[in-house]
Parts: C-alpha cells; structure tokens; sequence
C-alpha cells in the first residue's frame, strides 16, 4: 500500500468509509445527486423558455452602423378607424397587441392580422391600407422602427385619396 492509499484510508475512517468499495459508492451516490440537479435544472429551464416565444425573425437591410436609432410606437385604432395613405422611411416591425389590423402596401394582398400576429414592413413601402378590421372593437399596434438616419417615421403618401380604407 502506498503513502497516498493509506492517507485516504485514515481521512475516510472517521466516517466509515474504509476499502475502494466504499468511495465507488460514495461516487456513485454524489453523480446521482449530481444527474438529478440537471435533470431538474433541465426541467426548470424548458418551464422557463415557455414564457416567451419568437414572434418575428427578419433579416434587416444593410444600415449605417453608427447612426440606429430604435423607436417603438404604440398606435391605437378605435373601432372602424383608418390612417391615410402614408409610407414609412425606415423598415418596421408590427406586432398586434389587441384586436385586428387590415393593412396593404401598394402592390401586395390586403392581410388581416390579429392579436399576437407580427409582421415585418421595408423602408418606403406605401400603405395604402391601414385600418383596423372591427367595427365594434379597439385595435393596438406596436411598432418597432429601425433608422439609420434622421426622418419621420411616418410620411404621407404621394398622391394619397382618402382614409387608409375601403
């Protein structure tokens, strides 16, 4: 027996833990415990990530680093209100917090999203539809702007004819 068996043997002994066979299964014991903090710390985490959820995953177009600037608006449409035809300088986000917008950039499909529901909008694209879709019901919007430049976040469009409606 060499010098360090025997001085691991005389620091188990008060504790009763003489022979290998007694540290394999202390071993094993404390990778039990071990392997049970993970799977629980596991558990934890996968509760946790439930919370929150990826709404909206965009690629921006290229900016200039050292001007971004973040806006993020609240726009509130009461029941059967409409915007005028207007345009954005810089790309947007939208997510609808409440109730239902029937939005339409020139040259694409009128869409109705609803509570929940986000969307992405590039720079300079013309609504010519921007409403929201109830009648009877309040509609929030939150709109995330990202500007590499100093503009308006909201311009009127050229040529614009009447409420952002049909």
């Amino acid at each position: 027996m060499d010098l360090s068996s025997t001085l691991l043997e005389e620091a188990m002994r008060p504790y009763g833990m003489m022979g290998g066979g007694a540290g394999a299964v202390m071993c094993v014991a404390v990778a039990g415990l071990l392997g049970w903090a993970q799977v629980r710390s596991d558990t934890q985490h996968a509760e946790k990530s439930e919370r929150g959820r990826i709404v909206l995953a965009q690629v921006l177009p290229k900016m200039d680093g050292e001007h971004l600037k973040a806006t993020l608006m609240e726009v509130n449409y009461g029941p059967g209100e409409s915007s005028e035809p207007h345009s954005h300088p810089c790309p947007v986000i939208g997510y609808v917090a409440a109730g239902a917008l029937r939005t339409q950039v020139r040259g694409e499909k009128e869409v109705v999203y609803t509570a929940g529901e986000s969307f992405y909008e590039p720079a300079n694209g013309v609504h010519v539809v921007s409403a929201n879709a109830s009648r009877t019901e309040p509609a929030k919007l939150i709109a995330y702007f990202v500007c590499d430049h100093d503009a308006p976040l909201s311009v009127a469009a050229p040529g614009a004819t009447g409420p952002g409606g049909k």
